[in-house]
């Protein structure tokens, strides 16, 4: 989860257990905007074998449904299911395992990603084809459910939400920017895992490209500052949200705080 960087370094913020392992989140939004009810990422899903599943050590009991409920929705309720990208952390659980059959999980739902990344993902490079699983992705546009995005950073989506890009983890990876209350939220998804990964060089083994995420990381990170965004985490553990600012040693976090908090 963080390359190069020394445990010793990183495990301060982000310790593991006996097993070398971290606690991660699989952190969702929905956004509710007029008639529209939209679902960014799915998380990992639970239609994988048990084998899959025994290499991650799954915990916790928060689920889409009962999250989905705690807010009085159902997943019947949701318009639209917008995916970052395809790893299966992220598109999981936009499929279930009916019987033999696997079916989109969103069934009144419209899926959006984008044809540079979808094709990116359906004819995978040899490292990171273990990623991208089919029974994740093919039953998507099986269904006549998947629409694609242009490739244009800063297109909208909705009135309240653009979209921009990241091409350092994946090629193509989709960044919502989401006007909310008079502030810009910007849906990090791996571009930014956790507040542990803020400094720069702090890049993921499982970037595809790494010296493209640390350029993109200095673009974004800046306009971050300047604009001050605030920055919605996906997989910290604790930290849902943060923003950051200038220091001597580079651009740092400075807040952490819920969204419900803003």
């Amino acid at each position: 989860m963080f390359g190069v960087v020394p445990k010793a370094i990183w495990q301060k913020t982000n310790p593991a257990d006996s097993n070398n392992l971290c606690t991660w989140a699989m952190r969702c939004l929905l956004i509710e905007e007029g008639n529209r009810l939209i679902l960014i990422d799915t998380g990992i899903g639970n239609k994988q074998s048990e084998k899959f599943f025994s290499h991650y050590y799954l915990h916790g009991d928060a689920t889409l449904d009962s999250s989905l409920k705690k807010l009085g929705f159902h997943r019947d309720d949701i318009t639209d299911v917008f995916l970052t990208h395809l790893h299966f952390d992220h598109v999981g659980g936009a499929v279930e395992r009916i019987g033999e059959s696997l079916t989109p999980a969103f069934k009144n739902a419209t899926y959006w990603s984008n044809q540079q990344h979808w094709d990116w993902a359906v004819y995978p490079n040899e490292r990171e084809k273990a990623s991208f699983l089919k029974e994740n992705i093919m039953p998507i546009q099986e269904s006549g459910q998947l629409k694609f995005i242009d490739v244009q950073d800063g297109v909208s989506f909705t009135d309240n939400f653009n979209i921009r890009f990241a091409s350092g983890h994946t090629d193509a990876m989709m960044l919502p920017l989401i006007d909310y209350k008079g502030k810009k939220i910007l849906y990090m998804a791996d571009l930014l895992p956790s507040v542990g990964h803020t400094p720069i060089p702090y890049v993921m083994a499982y970037d595809m490209f790494p010296l493209k995420t640390i350029a993109e990381r200095k673009l974004y990170w800046d306009e971050a500052v300047a604009n001050d965004y605030i920055l919605y985490l996906e997989h910290d553990p604790l930290n849902e949200c943060c923003t950051l600012q200038q220091t001597e040693k580079g651009i740092r976090v400075k807040d952490t705080f819920k969204l419900s908090e803003i």
